[in-house]
């Protein structure tokens, strides 16, 4: 087994490649690390390093191999959405190494987001979908996985089989009554593709993990969303999923307004989208499951007991329908 990609961020050798690879973009920017890099961050999938520079911070992340796409896939949207991403500093696309400038506090950690705050968050969501969705040649190349309605039932068996496979003991083990429950779903799964492939909105980029801490709150009150190592290419309002479970299970705000936000960016009337959700939280449920098992690719087995109940946790979600 290789080495857990947590275990091999922390050694010596990796450290020193890193902070080198930060120089040479520095050199070339014509800019130099003023003071020490530190490393706040190492989760199984992904660690951050913060550089400090004559010019302002940066922040170093390199990603486990199942989200290695992310440096190519913000450098692709940035071109795409300018005025809704950042482009990267640097970035490694091989080694999924990005250098990116700090753009200060998160939305969370500036306030409770309100309700106005997640209507600003939803449109610049559906703004960049909106660039994205006729280019999925160009961003799958650059490395975002497919996972479009057509894709789910395939993967959603490839799942069910892995996880069944799994020891006893293990986090995201499926046991033989799950398993029969899960596939008592599968037809549902299999109506929710089908109306999915026939609706109004498209595939395209969805976010995957739209939250208070993955959105900067610029000083002219717009929303800059970040972290894009969640992304697939998916039915666009797969990205709503995330923003409901955060706004019904942790904020008293409503839910409707952010919906007619979003459904208002794409000229819908929020009814039929507020459709396409209930249908899209069958084929979120399974991506979502899907994405959280390969994030664990490269984890130990600690990470695993830490982590491993989120793929469980996420496909059972289907049994919900």
């Amino acid at each position: 087994m290789a080495r857990p990609f947590s275990e091999r961020v922390v050694g010596d050798d990796w450290r020193r490649d890193a902070e080198s690879w930060i120089r040479e973009q520095l050199e070339r920017h014509g800019d130099a690390v003023t003071g020490p890099i530190d490393q706040p961050r190492v989760r199984p999938w992904s660690t951050q390093l913060t550089v400090p520079t004559g010019s302002g911070r940066l922040w170093f992340k390199a990603n486990a191999t199942a989200l290695a796409f992310e440096p190519a896939l913000q450098l692709e949207l940035a071109r795409l959405a300018p005025d809704s991403v950042d482009a990267p500093y640097a970035i490694d696309a091989g080694r999924g190494w990005m250098l990116t400038r700090d753009r200060g506090v998160t939305l969370r950690e500036t306030r409770e987001p309100t309700v106005e705050d997640w209507q600003r968050v939803v449109v610049e969501v559906a703004r960049i979908q909106q660039a994205a969705a006729p280019h999925r040649e160009r961003l799958l190349a650059a490395g975002l996985p497919d996972y479009s309605p057509a894709t789910v039932l395939d993967r959603f068996d490839r799942v069910v089989e892995i996880f069944s496979q799994h020891p006893a003991d293990h986090p995201a083990h499926v046991d033989a009554d799950l398993r029969l429950r899960l596939l008592g779903a599968r037809p549902a799964i299999a109506d929710a593709v089908e109306t999915l492939s026939h609706s109004a909105l498209p595939a395209t980029w969805q976010h995957g993990d739209v939250h208070p801490n993955n959105v900067f709150a610029l000083d002219d009150g717009s929303m800059r969303v970040f972290d894009f190592g969640d992304g697939q290419w998916a039915h666009a309002v797969e990205a709503l999923c995330v923003p409901y479970g955060w706004i019904t299970s942790l904020a008293s705000i409503p839910w409707e307004p952010v919906l007619e936000a979003y459904a208002g960016t794409w000229h819908l009337d929020p009814r039929d989208v507020d459709d396409m959700f209930t249908t899209v939280e069958l084929t979120q449920a399974v991506n979502r499951a899907a994405s959280w098992s390969a994030f664990l690719d490269e984890a130990s087995a600690a990470e695993w007991q830490d982590w491993g109940e989120g793929p469980i946790r996420h496909l059972s979600r289907v049994l919900d329908s």
